[in-house]
């Protein structure tokens, strides 16, 4: 099941956010520099700021969330981004993914692109938007709380029904 996320659900979503970057970037990110965006994106005033400014969704299994995904609404140009979308390891690769990002979708009926940013080593992630249809734009170089990271920029394009 795919619900909108509540303020009760931040402890769960801080715990799904390090478990899933831990997985997902421990080759990738260093710790201490994980450590380090995890206390800031995912602190409790952020999350709350996440809940009534956006899109935050929660996938849940036998009434336990699972997985979350967080999209910007769509601005004057039809545009959306998707700023996180996540899974713990143990529910990746059976539809969560999938189900979050349409349920998304589907709150944005205006919208023409959505976008995501993906570390360009996440090969697990890239597969995943690549299936769904995204396209790659870019891929450039950044900082990322001052450790160098490769960054590739992906493109969905929204079919209005």
């Amino acid at each position: 099941m795919i619900r909108a996320m509540t303020f009760k659900d931040i402890a769960t979503v801080q715990q799904i956010a390090k478990i899933s970057w831990n997985n997902t970037y421990k080759h990738i990110i260093p710790d201490d520099i994980q450590a380090l965006f995890l206390k800031k994106a995912y602190s409790s005033t952020m999350l709350a700021k996440r809940i009534e400014k956006t899109i935050f969704l929660i996938a849940e299994y036998e009434g336990q969330p699972v997985g979350f995904a967080n999209f910007t609404y769509v601005d004057a140009d039809g545009d959306a981004e998707l700023t996180a979308i996540y899974v713990l390891p143990e529910y990746q690769q059976i539809g969560y993914g999938r189900k979050l990002l349409q349920a998304g979708l589907k709150e944005m009926p205006q919208g023409k692109q959505l976008f995501v940013y993906v570390e360009s080593k996440n090969e697990q992630a890239r597969i995943f938007y690549e299936r769904f249809g995204f396209e790659c734009l870019e891929e450039f170089d950044e900082f990322f709380e001052g450790h160098p990271l490769s960054t590739a920029k992906y493109v969905y394009l929204i079919k209005t029904v």
